[in-house]
C-alpha cells in the first residue's frame, strides 16, 4: 500500500517519455495523464484528511461520553448522600433540620450535575454524527480516487496502443466520473 501514492507519478513519467515522440495525439494523452495524476493526488490527500477527521471525531465522542459517565456517577453519589441525609433526618429528630438542609443542598447541586451530564452526552452524539459524515466522505473519496487511478492506467493504454483513441475517451470518462464523485462528496 505504501507504493500507491507514487503510482500516478509513474504513469505520468511513462506518458512524458511517450510525449517526446512528437505525435499530437500522444501529447494530448500525456497532458490528460498529467492532469488526472494531479487530480488523483489531490483526491487521495482529501481522502486521508477525511479519514483523520473521522478518527478525531470518534475520539472526541468517546471523550465526551466518558466525561458524561463520570458526571452521572457523581450525580448518583450525590443522590445516595441526599437519601442518606433524608433517612438520617427521620431517625434523628433532634438533628432533623440540619440533616434536611444538607439533603436539600445535595438535591439542588444535582440539578447542575444532571444538566452537565446531559450536555456532555449531547456533545458525544454530535461528535459521533460528525465522525459518520467524515467516514462517508472518506468512502466516497476512496471510490473517486480508484476511478482516477484506473483512468490513468487506461490512458496509458492509448499511448502503448499507438494512437488508439477509445482508451483515451474511456479514461476521460472515468476521470470525469471520479472527479465528479470527489466533488459530490463535499456537496452532499
Amino acid at each position: 500500500m505504501s507504493d500507491a501514492p507514487l503510482e500516478p507519478y509513474e504513469h505520468a513519467e511513462h506518458a512524458q517519455h511517450a510525449a517526446h515522440a512528437g505525435e499530437p495525439f500522444i501529447i494530448k494523452v500525456t497532458v490528460t495523464v498529467a492532469l488526472l495524476a494531479v487530480i488523483a493526488a489531490s483526491v487521495g490527500s482529501l481522502e486521508t484528511m477525511e479519514s483523520g477527521r473521522a478518527i478525531a471525531a470518534k475520539n472526541d465522542s468517546v471523550l465526551h461520553q466518558n466525561r458524561a459517565t463520570d458526571a452521572w456517577a457523581f450525580f448518583q453519589a450525590r443522590s445516595i448522600k441526599k437519601n442518606l441525609y433524608e433517612v438520617a433526618a427521620i431517625t434523628n429528630p433532634d438533628k432533623a433540620a440540619e440533616l434536611t438542609k444538607k439533603a436539600a443542598q445535595y438535591d439542588a447541586e444535582n440539578g447542575a450535575i444532571q444538566k452537565k451530564a446531559e450536555g456532555l452526552e449531547a456533545q458525544s452524539e454530535e461528535a459521533l454524527q460528525a465522525a459518520a459524515e467524515h467516514e462517508h466522505r472518506h468512502h466516497t473519496l476512496t471510490i473517486a480516487a480508484t476511478l482516477l487511478h484506473i483512468s490513468i492506467a487506461i490512458a496509458t493504454i492509448a499511448i502503448v496502443a499507438r494512437g488508439r483513441r477509445w482508451p483515451w475517451y474511456v479514461s476521460i470518462a472515468m476521470g470525469s466520473a471520479g472527479s465528479a464523485l470527489a466533488a459530490a462528496a463535499y456537496l452532499a
